[in-house]
């Protein structure tokens, strides 16, 4: 394993400013990649991306599958992938993207788990800015070091993660199920309990 730092992997770009509010278009051709959109799983939602006119975008703004799309901004400084084929998209500021550069070395999946780490958040967290909103900017997120093992060491982890999310998710709605059985059981036993 050797250590690199994201600028030898990756570019990092801001995302686009929209001058004016955002209009929604049913008939619109470019889709915006917003921060409602990034799920908790650290994906991106493109089920439901807003829809616009807009034509003057140039192809460095689109955004394709295998980026990934940082939450510059607030107290949570994580990373979503790009899953799927986003069509034209674009990614709004203060949003940033990533885009793999290396892909010999580097899995977009993994550089995606690695950013929810300690040691990245560690990072991520001495080189915040701004007094009111946190706020990390392109420069930083560059110079931010990554542990990098093989590329198939790579995948055992981002398969051993995605498991270990998933029996999580499972856990917590087991959990739940037995929360409300248990309520209804005692619930019964109040209600067939006959006073003294």
């Amino acid at each position: 394993m050797h250590a690199v730092i994201i600028k030898d992997i990756a570019t990092v770009q801001m995302g686009y400013s929209f001058r004016s509010r955002l209009e929604a278009s049913e008939n619109g051709k470019v889709v915006v990649i917003q921060m409602k959109d990034l799920l908790d799983d650290n994906s991106v939602d493109c089920s439901r991306l807003m829809k616009i006119d807009m034509h003057t975008l140039k192809e460095q703004h689109f955004a394709r599958k295998g980026d990934l799309v940082f939450r510059s901004r607030g107290q949570v400084n994580t990373s979503a992938i790009i899953r799927g084929n986003p069509g034209k998209a674009v990614i709004a500021a203060p949003l940033l993207r990533i885009r793999i550069t290396n892909f010999e070395n580097v899995l977009p999946e993994y550089l995606n788990w690695y950013i929810s780490q300690a040691d990245a958040q560690r990072y991520l967290t001495s080189v915040q800015a701004g007094t009111s909103v946190n706020m990390i900017r392109s420069k930083e997120l560059e110079e931010m070091p990554v542990h990098l093992p093989s590329l198939k060491m790579q995948n055992n982890i981002v398969e051993l993660a995605a498991l270990s999310a998933r029996e999580r998710m499972i856990l917590s709605a087991l959990a739940e199920k037995r929360g409300r059985y248990i309520s209804v059981l005692l619930m019964q036993l109040a209600k067939e309990d006959k006073k003294c």
